[in-house]
């Protein structure tokens, strides 16, 4: 085989291999787009969605995420971190909280995260120098400007950072308030009894209340009285007559009168003396 020949085979395939790499085409991000219920950027909880995302907030604080935008149902925060002197990597948190349809209490909470990388870019100045033969002429000088670049910018997809992040927001998740007793129908309606009188005897005085016992203070200042045997109260005597002949008195009720004839002697008759 010539030389020649040689060389015709081998610009044949590198024309043939630009044609492949021509016609081979990579698959788009968007096809790995499957738009299935994983629950990697979701998660539901048993309250409202004005206190699910309060919670969100709470739980970004806590980790030194800087709050941009909070509202009722949505919160935005992002975080700082410096890799090395030349790379700066920043992450954007965004909440979104819906409340379920068909319960109040229920609410769903959407969260993804953005990471952008930043990059330190230097640019060189130059100046312009007036030449009277050749014109002007641009020679670079030592100054420069330092700017940090956006490079790169990703939405982060692993689960275990959102499922730290949920189990984060559920510590901070209001407590449930412990319900009343319940007062059972039965004893609802129970009437409340009402306290009898006691039954008056006829025929006999009622007794007086006791008194209403004095107060501790003036019970310990009032002196003891001394103990002292019962007086019995003096028999009726009954009443003197100057009279002789008149009835005696009546003795009490309790027993029974019994008549006394007083004895009455006779009195004689005298003459008077003459």
């Amino acid at each position: 085989m010539t030389r020649s020949s040689v060389f015709a085979a081998l610009g044949l395939a590198v024309v043939l291999a630009g044609v492949a790499g021509c016609t081979s085409k990579k698959a788009a991000v968007y096809e790995h787009e499957n738009f299935d219920d994983s629950g990697t950027f979701s998660r539901s909880f048993p309250v409202g969605d004005a206190s699910s995302c309060e919670a969100a907030r709470r739980a970004l604080l806590s980790q030194g995420y800087i709050i941009t935008s909070s509202g009722a149902n949505q919160v935005v925060g992002n975080k700082s971190f410096q890799q090395n002197s030349d790379n700066h990597l920043q992450i954007s948190f965004n909440v979104t909280c819906a409340p379920d349809a068909s319960d109040d209490q229920h609410s769903t909470m959407f969260a993804n995260a953005l990471q952008d990388r930043y990059a330190l870019k230097k640019s060189n100045t130059s100046a312009s120098l007036g030449v009277g033969v050749l014109g002007s002429v641009s020679m670079p000088i030592g100054s420069s400007d330092d700017s940090m670049v956006k490079v790169a910018s990703e939405t982060v997809t692993a689960a275990q950072f959102y499922d730290r992040y949920f189990a984060l927001v559920e510590s901070y998740l209001p407590k449930p308030k412990p319900k009343p007793a319940k007062v059972s129908k039965a004893k609802a309606e129970e009437a409340p009894v009402k306290a009898e009188k006691p039954a008056v005897v006829l025929g006999l005085p009622e007794q007086p209340a006791a008194p209403a016992a004095a107060p501790a203070s003036l019970q310990e200042a009032a002196p003891a009285a001394p103990a002292s045997e019962p007086v019995n109260p003096p028999a009726a005597v009954p009443a003197a007559d100057d009279t002789q002949g008149s009835q005696p008195v009546a003795p009490p009720a309790e027993t029974t009168p019994i008549e006394v004839q007083p004895a009455v002697e006779p009195v004689e008759a005298t003459t008077p003396a003459q």
